[in-house]
């Protein structure tokens, strides 16, 4: 059987479905939603039958982390600390980090013991945000209109940071409302008033925030990230029902935004560790949509919803491996639970056992769980079904996403042994773009051979005007050519065209003309880029091109890699990775190659590739106007 498509790069288009509405619409929101907490299926503090039966290891481990921070010193958010972003463009994240991390343990380990033992430190934790100016992180001050370096008071913004700490918060409020009042009640009072304040009133009341969608354009994983925690902050903290249904209906909106702007393929050009805060989210929200009217409000027969779920594991390599396009994380691990729970809401069983297969990767039930409050405590709820479940990782044979342009394919079907590859066409404008049209991955035997690094740590120029001055941001440090001395350029309009693949049960082949991801002065008719699997065989890479003039500057193809190259006699090099050996042939007479190891200092990248990188330049020799090259790799 063979499978072929052909399609060019087009910016997605925004498409009014409005998925998330009419469904609203259709069970009249209003009247459907539980108006009270009974919608709220987790266990609460009081519910000790359930915490008494946490797993011995999970108690131990649950208790012992808490026990870390009972003489923890809640740190002062100092004014150097926010200014520090827009002196040197250090973030200061772990600043925020901590006490977050602080907080969550806490509450576990206190619904796990009960005792009491930690809610002195609970309390201060909530004193410690109640007076914080701002919630948020220093480089997102720019929703203010005051200048940014420092939160103003007197106009509370939502960013990320704000959502997180408002949604466990709210969940800390809800779980120790009861404890905090037979100590003081203003505890609660001021826990709930300083949520409304500083989240909750101005999210409902503003619609500018660029995420919310309602100024126009697409929107990114922004959108529902800050709506998932505070859809958690409307439902437990709002009384009034008439604008709790107006602050849910909001969400609802909001979120139409998010899907109106998504591929029907369901692709993810943020790439598979942010669909962690994006599709997974979503997931997240629209569940507890379902729950907050009592199982009436259900979109997960959508084509669309199913197809954001199913991609996840359709860019699985061999986990914790995944295709890692643009700002992408090499490695991920997802949230073992929502995989599961999402996989088993739309009937997708590959994603529930993909889920089932993450728990048992990440040791489910050895180690305490870590992340949100509600994550946790929904993790501990399905611990033992996820256990028991059946696990198998998704290894499909190959998938092409026509609207988002990724593609991939292995060897064989259901196993991780040979070679795989990734490729994408797309444009050079995308989510967490980098200049990579027309790039791949290739691994063997699931480990790395031809990588995409990622990303560096986050620093203010990571999203300013001089994010492409960031080396791991430009196609010369991807799997792509520089043509005449020119690389990629960044922009909507620089994208791939006539991008085709083709699979069968033979070989597996993507193509697509990079031409056009180059400026005109590059001179450059057409550059058509191909990856060919042959399955069980070899892994080819060729370069049918036209150039309108040859320029004195090289032309050269780059492979960045994350094994040790030698090269042992002209026309192979030898690529030796984890567990595997390849040989690379080209021909000694058009190309000459070039190693260079590039040592990695950067904390972000070297979670990754902690043995340093290597670049392989490939030069061609003496090019002409037209020509065709390749490269093709075996195994040893």
């Amino acid at each position: 059987m063979m499978l072929s498509y052909l399609c060019s790069a087009a910016i997605p288009e925004i498409k009014e479905r409005n998925i998330l509405s009419r469904e609203a619409t259709a069970i009249g929101l209003s009247k459907s939603l539980v108006t009270d907490n009974s919608w709220n299926k987790l266990p609460d503090y009081h519910n000790r039958d359930f915490w008494e039966k946490v797993p011995a290891k999970l108690k131990v481990a649950g208790i012992c982390r808490a026990e870390g921070y009972l003489d923890y010193n809640w740190p002062v958010v100092k004014a150097t600390d926010y200014l520090e972003y827009i002196r040197s463009g250090n973030r200061r994240q772990e600043v925020y980090a901590e006490p977050g991390k602080a907080l969550n343990s806490l509450v576990i380990g206190e619904l796990i013991e009960g005792k009491g033992r930690f809610l002195n430190q609970i309390i201060n934790a909530v004193w410690y945000y109640s007076e914080q100016t701002w919630w948020g992180w220093s480089a997102h001050l720019y929703f203010q209109k005051a200048p940014g370096g420092l939160p103003d008071i007197n106009e509370p913004t939502v960013d990320l940071g704000v959502g997180e700490i408002a949604s466990d918060l709210a969940w800390t409020w809800y779980l120790f409302k009861d404890e905090f009042d037979k100590i003081h009640p203003l505890i609660s009072s001021r826990l709930k008033q300083e949520i409304m304040n500083k989240a909750v009133n101005p999210y409902f009341e503003r619609t500018d925030f660029g995420y919310m969608g309602f100024k126009g354009g697409r929107v990114n994983n922004w959108n529902p990230w800050v709506n998932y925690n505070m859809l958690n902050c409307f439902l437990i903290l709002e009384d009034d029902p008439e604008r709790k249904s107006s602050m849910v209906l909001k969400i609802v909106n909001s979120l139409d935004k998010f899907l109106n702007g998504y591929p029907d393929d369901g692709g993810c050009d943020e790439g598979p560790s942010y669909w962690g805060v994006a599709g997974s989210i979503l997931y997240e929200s629209l569940a507890l949509l379902k729950d907050a009217t009592a199982g009436k409000y259900d979109v997960f027969d959508d084509p669309l919803i199913r197809a954001i779920g199913s991609y996840f594991h359709k860019v699985n390599i061999h986990a914790p491996y995944f295709i890692n396009f643009a700002d992408a994380d090499a490695t991920t691990g997802g949230n073992p639970a929502t995989v599961y729970m999402y996989g088993k809401s739309i009937n997708d069983l590959q994603m529930q056992q993909f889920g089932a297969y993450l728990a048992k990767l990440n040791k489910w039930g050895e180690a305490s769980f870590s992340g949100k409050i509600c994550d946790q405590i929904e993790n501990l709820t399905l611990l033992h079904e996820i256990s028991n479940a059946e696990s198998k990782e998704p290894l499909v044979s190959h998938f092409w996403m026509p609207d988002t342009e990724i593609a991939g394919g292995r060897d064989k079907e259901g196993s991780f042994s040979g070679f795989f590859f990734g490729a994408k066409g797309g444009f050079n404008a995308e989510s967490h773009n980098h200049n990579d049209v027309g790039s791949c991955v290739m691994y063997y035997d699931g480990k790395p051979c031809l990588i995409d690094l990622g990303r560096e740590s986050y620093t203010s120029k990571t999203f300013g005007p001089e994010r492409y001055e960031i080396w791991t941001m430009q196609s010369g440090y991807h799997n792509l050519p520089v043509i005449n001395g020119a690389e990629q350029k960044e922009g909507e309009m620089f994208k791939a065209k006539n991008s085709s693949f083709v699979a069968n049960d033979k070989y597996i082949r993507f193509s697509t003309d990079i031409s056009g991801a180059y400026l005109p002065a590059a001179n450059i008719k057409s550059w058509m880029r191909s990856y060919t699997l042959n399955r069980g065989k070899n892994f080819i890479i060729t370069d049918k091109y036209e150039l309108s003039s040859v320029s004195p500057e090289v032309t050269s193809s780059n492979l960045i890699t994350y094994c040790r190259v030698s090269e042992t006699k002209p026309g192979e090099l030898i690529f030796e990775g984890d567990g595997f050996k390849l040989k690379m042939k080209y021909d000694p007479k058009k190309i000459k190659p070039k190693i260079e190891f590039i040592e990695l200092k950067d904390a972000g990248l070297k979670r990754y590739w902690p043995n340093g990188v290597t670049r392989v330049t490939l030069q061609f020799l003496n090019p002409s106007p037209a020509g065709r090259q390749s490269v093709t790799f075996s195994e040893i």
